[in-house]
């Protein structure tokens, strides 16, 4: 059983803004774009309800910026772009640490940087978020605070010709057979809740995995099997009322899984722009 040490909660939030930045009431009450089935998701056009107003705004979680974590700059600044529409949960095909100190969270976030600059020759960490085992959210591309503050977001390298509408949590570890540890999940929900605030995006169809879009294991057989769990905390997080399935046994899929340290699949394609 994982003791993780107790988080920062009561820190003020990192600078992204007034509270009221990011959409207005209108933009909430946005057309879904999926029909959540099963464990994953059939991914749609843009037409469907409206989804439900939250009954009360998600609490935004303590997001460690790159400066507090060490970044090394960018080679060139990432590009602000439209909101997403779909919050890609993926896991890091990291170690299982259990270290969970805010000294390995933020050397994780290094080692992730140097692994997509050094080994894949992008111009910055990849994803727009990162979550360690400890809990601690951090953030991970350039501009992506700057960008989410204006209810917008960032052109990221995390899911092959998905990256122009889509943001990307990367959480700490590799779930092909393992869950996430209860101080990684948790700050996962918190995360994933304000979000969808923010966006104004229904947990029940928003939230995939990175399988639900490329040929890949990734989130992991064992934690692609919670998210109709996962998204349905979220919803009550939210205040929403949402019937989630039954959670799938873990099975083995079959798909791709990691060839070498940080491998999660497929992250940039043809119709994405230079990472």
């Amino acid at each position: 059983m994982d003791h993780p040490p107790a988080h920062p909660r009561s820190r003020p939030a990192a600078p992204l803004g007034p509270a009221t930045t990011g959409p207005d009431l209108a933009r909430r009450d946005v057309l879904m774009r999926a029909a959540a089935v099963a464990g994953g998701a059939v991914l749609l056009g843009a037409a469907g309800l409206t989804r439900p107003r939250s009954a009360h705004a998600a609490t935004r979680p303590y997001i460690y910026t790159r400066a507090e974590w060490g970044a090394r700059p960018p080679t060139s600044p990432a590009t602000i772009i439209k909101a997403p529409d779909h919050l890609i949960v993926h896991h890091m095909a990291f170690p299982n640490s259990t270290d969970y100190s805010l000294t390995h969270a933020f050397q994780l976030s290094r080692d992730c940087q140097d692994l997509h600059m050094d080994t894949n020759g992008w111009s910055d960490t990849g994803q727009q978020l990162t979550i360690s085992r400890g809990g601690y959210v951090m953030e991970g591309r350039n501009r992506s605070i700057e960008a989410i503050g204006k209810g917008a977001n960032v052109m990221g390298a995390q899911c092959a010709n998905e990256n122009g509408h889509t943001l990307g949590i990367e959480n700490e570890g590799t779930y092909t057979t393992e869950l996430p540890p209860t101080a990684l999940w948790n700050s996962l929900v918190q995360t994933l809740a304000w979000l969808c605030d923010l966006y104004g995006l229904s947990p029940a169809t928003a939230i995939v995995g990175h399988r639900d879009y490329n040929t890949t294991e990734c989130p992991g057989d064992a934690l692609y099997a919670q998210l109709p769990r996962l998204r349905s905390e979220v919803a009550g997080a939210l205040g929403l009322a949402y019937a989630a399935r039954a959670e799938a046994p873990i099975t083995r899929s079959g798909l791709p899984g990691p060839r070498a340290l940080g491998d999660h699949g497929p992250a940039v394609g043809a119709a994405d722009r230079r990472p």
